[in-house]
C-alpha cells in the first residue's frame, strides 16, 4: 500500500465533523439531479460569470471582455445554461442593433456567498496547495526516474555488486 493511504474508508483522522450528515448524500450517478446542478454552479466559467454578474448587468461583450481565455462559444454556452437553470436572467432591449444584458436572478445571488467563500479559501490556502504540488511533482519525477533505470540497469547494478563482492 501507498504511503499516506489508508486501509479503511473509516480514517477520518484530522477530517471536518458534519454532524448528521450521510457521506452517501453525494449521488454519483450522472443522472442526479444534484450532481447535474453541482456540475453547472462548480464549472469555472460559471463561476467567474456568477462572480462578475454580482452587483450589475453586463452585456455579452463586457463579459467576453472580462473573463480572460473564454471563446464566445463557450460563453454563449455558459450563459444559456444558466439561464436554464434559473440562475441569469437575459433581456432583450428592441433596439437596433439589439442589446442584450445578462444579470443574476435573485436564486443566482444567493451563490455569490458561497463562491466568495471558496474564492477566500483558495486565497488562503494557495501557499500550501503550492507546496502540495512541488512535494508531489518532485516524488512522481523520481519514481519515473527510477522506473526509467528498468530492469536492465537493476541487472547491471546487481552484477556490479556481485562482482565487488567476489574480489
Amino acid at each position: 500500500m501507498e504511503e499516506g493511504t489508508s486501509k479503511s474508508p473509516s480514517n477520518y483522522e484530522g477530517t471536518v465533523d458534519y454532524g448528521e450528515a450521510d457521506p452517501f448524500q453525494w449521488d454519483t450517478r450522472e443522472d442526479c439531479q444534484v450532481r447535474q446542478i453541482l456540475d453547472r454552479v462548480a464549472d469555472k466559467w460559471s463561476l467567474l460569470v456568477i462572480a462578475l454578474l454580482e452587483r450589475r448587468r453586463l452585456r455579452f461583450t463586457e463579459l467576453r471582455r472580462e473573463i480572460d481565455g473564454i471563446s464566445q462559444r463557450m460563453l454563449t454556452v455558459t450563459l444559456r445554461q444558466l439561464e436554464r437553470d434559473g440562475l441569469v436572467k437575459r433581456t432583450v432591449h428592441p433596439v437596433v442593433p439589439p442589446r442584450v444584458e445578462y444579470e443574476l436572478t435573485p436564486l443566482g445571488g444567493t451563490l455569490h456567498h458561497t463562491i466568495q467563500a471558496l474564492v477566500s479559501w483558495t486565497e488562503e490556502h494557495q501557499s500550501e496547495i503550492a507546496a502540495a504540488r512541488a512535494d508531489y511533482d518532485a516524488r512522481a519525477a523520481e519514481e519515473e526516474a527510477a522506473a526509467g533505470a528498468g530492469p536492465e540497469r537493476a541487472s547491471a547494478e546487481g552484477a556490479s555488486a556481485a562482482g565487488a563482492g567476489a574480489r
